[in-house]
Order: C-alpha cells, then structure tokens, then sequence
C-alpha cells in the first residue's frame, strides 16, 4: 500500500485544500495554477512508475480517478464561484460523474468490479487538466499570455468536455450490460 505511485496519489489529493485557498481565500491565481500543474504532473508519474516500478495495486486504481474526479470537480466549483467558467460546463460535468457514481455503487452492491479506465477516460481527464490551469491564466493574466490561454484553454475544454461525456456514455453502457448479465 505504501508505494511510489500511491504516495504521489496521496500528495496529490492533499493538494486540492492547497489550491482552494489559493483561488478562494488568498486570490493568488498564478499559485493556483502551478499547484494544479503539479497535480498534473504527478497524476502522470504516478502511472508511469506504478508500471516501472511493477507496484501497480488495486487501491492505486482506485485512489488515483477518484482523486482525479475531486480534482476536476473541485477546480471546477472554483472556477465557476470566480466566474472563470459557465455554469453549463460544471453542470455536464458533475451530472456525468453523479451518474457514474450511483452506477458504481449499484455495481458494487452486486460484487461487479468497477469499470476500467479507457485510454480515452485518461485523454479526457488530461485534456480538463490542461484546460483548467489555463482557464485560470485568463483570468490572472492579460495580453498576449490571457489571449493564448483563453485560445488553448477552451480548445482542450471543448475536447476534454466531449472525451469526458463519451467516456461517461462508454462506462454507464458498460456498467449496464454488466448489471443486466448478473
């Protein structure tokens, strides 16, 4: 349990505290925004070396997308209370994940194992990541820096929103045809 990979996950989701009051109690956006490109970082190293390192575990697969999903959510609040992002993208987001949940826990409920992140799970996750920090830079920032941020920013959003909900579609249609084989 106490491994490379699930210490990085763990740090990881001590940094979601960190960048609330960056955001919210000190409005200290550039902190906010490194802090999330060190939650990125890690959520890929932690991967890689699980694999290398061969210390890949079950609680590794679980603690690493539900830590990813408090990130996303949690940046996701954030930015909505900031007004960097409309209430439309929190809100297809949060229901996509409230609905993967409730299927997750009907699932356990009948000894079904959870669903096993796709490598496109993983591209959507990545591209709200990369989206994120820089939505954020458009609202810290100005000129040339915003302008770039805003631009690239929405362009992985846009991605990362539709790779998110197919993921969520791909999931719940998994989950069904493994609830209705039981």
């Amino acid at each position: 349990m106490l491994t490379i990979p699930n210490i990085l996950t763990a740090l990881r989701a001590l940094g979601i505290p960190v960048f609330l009051y960056f955001v919210i109690v000190s409005e200290n956006l550039p902190a906010a925004v490194i802090t999330l490109m060190i939650a990125g970082a890690t959520d890929y190293f932690d991967g890689k070396l699980a694999r290398a390192l061969k210390q890949e575990s079950r609680i590794g697969e679980l603690m690493d997308p539900a830590v990813d999903r408090l990130y996303i959510i949690t940046v996701l609040i954030a930015m909505y209370v900031t007004e960097v992002l409309p209430i439309w993208v929190l809100a297809l987001i949060v229901i996509r994940d409230l609905a993967l949940g409730a299927l997750l826990i009907a699932m356990k409920t009948k000894g079904i194992a959870p669903f096993i992140v796709t490598y496109l799970g993983k591209a959507a996750t990545f591209n709200l990541l990369y989206a994120l920090p820089l939505l954020l830079l458009t609202k810290s920032s100005s000129g040339a820096l915003a302008d770039a941020a805003y631009i690239f920013g929405w362009g992985f959003a846009g991605w990362g929103i539709a790779l998110y909900l197919w993921t969520g579609m791909s999931y719940a249609r998994a989950g069904l045809r493994s609830l209705r084989g039981m």
